[in-house]
């Protein structure tokens, strides 16, 4: 992929699936929400895994262990093994692994998942700022998370000890709605300290390079539905994108992406790996896709025709990203996407 300005979806004339070697897929917002398959999306993994594509599961939220992230998914329909998933906690853990002596004592503020990652590496995982920790590591820790844990995070940062954050999403998609993520949790800790974490989850590169050690892609396609940190981690690692529109991601925002938050592809739901992109052309001066022709007006987004919805998103996006060039685009697009249901 290109480091440059995108300014607009690119089209491909192969199936996604057939195109890259390996899917590094999202799984809130993208394969499931609260606990529960999102449409579509058991069986479009089954045919794109049948058609020789490999999935890995790549995922910010540190509070499950590979394991028990590939028996939910099996549980769901989709087989899954171990090896299969990656989360930001494994990220995090080879980050410390590299800052502290081997055999360190960790200070766990989180859930399992961060637990077991850090054994993996030969760390000591431990409850309290009094165990004389050689770092502080924070991950999600879901809803019931005691207070108190922030407390003893804020105890060891205030005396010096390096802070870990396996990420700092602001929030979480579950069943019932949005909720506050770790990075919520972590702005807990850097109120009472005034201290920054090092992060270790996408967007940012020792994601990445988990991801690549783990799953030796070659032409990976990352898929999924935050622009913050799938669609920018994969600027940050050179390597195209799929954006659905199954999580948190609106067109309003979508329109509005600055450069290293605007994906390779653009498509409803994971349906979108099976098939080709259709191509964007520029039309006088506007952009066409299928039967939309979308352009940049005074002050809002025009878009005319009729046809597919994601088609009218699509040419819109080259519109808005055109019109912007290394901005966020501020032109209404309010309208257009009215027309659009969106």
């Amino acid at each position: 992929m290109s480091q440059g300005v995108r300014t607009g979806p690119e089209g491909s004339g192969q199936a996604l699936s057939t195109a890259y070697d390996t899917a590094l897929l999202d799984l809130d917002g993208v394969v499931y929400a609260g606990g529960s398959a999102i449409a579509h999306a058991v069986e479009s993994l089954e045919v794109a895994r049948a058609g020789g594509m490999r999935l890995a599961y790549v995922t910010n939220n540190a509070l499950r262990t590979p394991d028990a992230v590939a028996e939910h998914l099996t549980e769901l329909g989709i087989p899954t093994g171990a090896g299969d998933v990656i989360t930001s906690a494994q990220a995090v853990a080879r980050l410390i692994s590299e800052q502290v002596p081997a055999g360190a004592r960790v200070l766990v503020i989180g859930g399992e998942g961060l637990r077991v990652a850090l054994r993996e590496r030969g760390l000591e995982p431990v409850e309290s700022a009094d165990d004389d920790p050689a770092a502080v590591v924070q991950g999600y820790g879901g809803l019931d998370l005691p207070w108190g844990r922030f407390a003893e995070a804020s105890y060891a940062v205030a005396r010096g000890v390096p802070w870990f954050a396996s990420n700092t999403d602001l929030t979480i998609p579950s069943g019932r709605g949005i909720a506050p993520g770790n990075g919520a949790a972590v702005a807990v800790v850097r109120i009472a300290t005034g201290a920054e974490p090092q992060v270790a989850g996408k967007p940012l590169p020792p994601m990445h390079r988990e991801t690549i050690l783990r799953t030796g892609a070659e032409r990976p396609l990352v898929v999924g539905d935050r622009l913050d940190t799938d669609i920018e981690g994969a600027f940050n690692g050179g390597v195209d994108s799929l954006l659905v529109l199954t999580g948190v991601t609106d067109g309003r925002q979508l329109l509005a992406a600055p450069p290293q938050h605007r994906p390779t592809y653009v498509d409803g739901d994971l349906r979108g790996l099976l098939t080709g992109q259709p191509e964007v052309t520029v039309d006088g001066a506007g952009f066409r896709c299928g039967g939309w022709t979308a352009s940049a007006g005074a002050d809002r987004l025009e878009l005319a025709g009729d046809g597919e919805v994601l088609d009218g998103l699509r040419a819109l996006c080259a519109a808005a990203w055109t019109a912007a060039g290394e901005g966020s685009c501020e032109l209404d697009g309010g309208k257009a996407l009215a027309r659009l249901g969106l």
